[in-house]
């Protein structure tokens, strides 16, 4: 079902395509923290947990459902271009994921743009779940399995963790799930090589404009572009990555460059599962449980964790 005229004429008045983002991104974060709450149920125990990264601590949250056999760790990495996004805006989200797919859920607070630059939220990531895999009370049992998942710019970070255990080979990860994640450098649509950053690219939420200015933020030298750990399709080594299960959103600029990355994968010899959830936006697994959309993702979620 394609999305209505009336709808779609919505979309175009929030998605606010003249917005100097740059300017303003701190006023975003703090409209952020009034529209996402804490998860209210009493059924998830949450903790947080601290890791020494450098000079500061980075926050990782743990959720666990009290009803559900625990069959997996997920480590979730959240989206928000790099620079938007935290542990409490996705605290329903994870809370939800966890009892959805029976797992311990860890959602790590990486350190935002553009405070911090390329490639360091990466590598807080890498460390940090090098440390948790070692932490018995963080996983609660020995040494367990741990399946890599992640959103947008979260996605891109798991796409890119991934490469970055292979090639240090300090860690392996067995399993990633990537939801519309970032996997190309850059999103002007008079230079992509994607038709959907030109056909999604206004009106719907997600701009063009707007990856634009998350990637400009992001990122501090202008080689770091073609650096495959920033923008994994251009790797030149495809081979030996974890099982992926890669899903993607109709109305999303970003769906063929994920799209793309799953068959690069593919053809390389890894295992991928590919699924375009259709008449859905950029963002859509944020929302609540109830929709349809979300439950969706949910199924084949559950599906990739139990082959």
């Amino acid at each position: 079902m394609a999305i209505n005229k009336v709808f779609q004429a919505a979309l175009k008045a929030l998605s606010y395509p003249d917005l100097d983002f740059k300017k303003n991104y701190g006023m975003a974060r703090k409209f952020e923290g009034t529209i996402y709450k804490e998860y209210a149920g009493d059924d998830v125990e949450k903790q947080d947990h601290f890791f020494d990264f450098e000079e500061r601590k980075i926050r990782v949250r743990s959720y666990r459902a009290k009803s559900a056999e625990e069959k997996s760790i997920l480590v979730f990495i959240h989206g928000g271009g790099w620079v938007l996004g935290s542990v409490d805006t996705y605290d329903d989200t994870c809370a939800e994921l966890s009892k959805a797919t029976n797992s311990t859920v860890l959602s790590i607070d990486y350190s935002l743009s553009p405070e911090v630059k390329f490639p360091v939220a990466l590598e807080e990531c890498y460390k940090l779940i090098k440390d948790i895999f070692w932490m018995n009370e963080v996983l609660y049992r020995e040494k367990a399995e741990i399946t890599l998942i992640g959103d947008s710019a979260g996605g891109n970070l798991v796409a890119a963790l991934s490469m970055m255990f292979r090639d240090r080979g300090e860690f392996s990860v067995v399993k990633q799930i990537l939801i519309y994640p970032v996997t190309y450098y850059t999103h002007n649509p008079a230079l992509s090589p994607f038709e959907s950053v030109r056909s999604n690219g206004e009106n719907y939420l997600l701009t063009a404009k707007r990856l634009c200015d998350y990637t400009e933020m992001y990122v501090n030298q202008e080689e770091n572009l073609e650096n495959p750990y920033l923008a994994p399709l251009l790797a030149k080594d495809f081979s030996n990555l974890p099982d992926t299960l890669l899903i993607t959103a109709e109305y999303d600029p970003l769906r063929d460059e994920g799209e793309s990355f799953g068959v690069k994968l593919k053809d390389a010899g890894n295992y991928v599962e590919m699924y375009r959830v259709e008449d859905t936006l950029h963002g859509f697994f944020h929302l609540p449980p109830k929709f349809s959309y979300v439950q969706t993702v949910y199924q084949y979620i559950n599906h990739f964790l139990n082959r």
